[in-house]
């Protein structure tokens, strides 16, 4: 067993572990951070993404012992504060008013990785978003919403407000278009990854 120290959503913890333990693993088994699914464990997915050091990576192709002695952000940590008191941020917001998903399992690596793009390239393009989610995949969407939401979260995040077009953006006279149902719409846990 190796001892390991990590900070992982702001909370530091100390752990014995297995060298071999993979820290996808540790994240959901050992820390109760289930808001990180495991998708693949091959690294082909993505949906197991979290900010390690502020950088994305797969959890499943780090081991725990590999993160020891670093700062770990998963998406239930994304959030100012925790549950249903915190406030989303920028990606996470914007993947709801855009639709940004649909069964939501990829989500929490898309927006991981989003939020890595971001804080590299305050103003992306759409292919730029592209290029920098290529390493997360999605089964259920056409992509395209989900760079709308990279793009007004990016908008957001340079205090440009969010693009128009969003759920929100419905007229309250009408009630909202075909396209914006409020069915479609995620609640606060499907997006934290806490109902995983």
């Amino acid at each position: 067993m190796a001892r390991v120290r990590m900070k992982v959503d702001g909370v530091v913890y100390e752990d014995e572990v297995e060298p071999r333990r993979l820290l996808t693993h540790h994240l959901r088994d050992g820390l109760g951070r289930v808001g990180t699914p495991i998708g693949c464990d091959t690294s082909s997915c993505g949906s197991c993404t979290v900010l390690l050091d502020g950088d994305s990576v797969k959890s499943c192709s780090v081991l725990a012992v590999q993160a020891d002695g670093s700062d770990i952000t998963t998406i239930q940590g994304l959030a100012d504060g925790q549950g249903d008191s915190g406030r989303w941020h920028p990606v996470q917001r914007a993947f709801q008013e855009h639709h940004g998903l649909q069964c939501g399992y990829c989500t929490p690596g898309m927006v991981l990785a989003a939020v890595d793009l971001l804080s590299r390239n305050a103003s992306p393009t759409e292919d730029e978003v592209r290029h920098g989610l290529e390493g997360n995949l999605c089964r259920c969407t056409g992509y395209q919403n989900i760079v709308k939401a990279v793009l007004s979260a990016a908008a957001e995040l340079r205090g440009e407000g969010p693009l128009a077009g969003s759920f929100n953006d419905a007229d309250p006279a009408t009630g909202p278009t075909a396209d914006q149902t409020t069915d479609e719409m995620l609640t606060g846990d499907e997006l934290s990854g806490a109902s995983a």
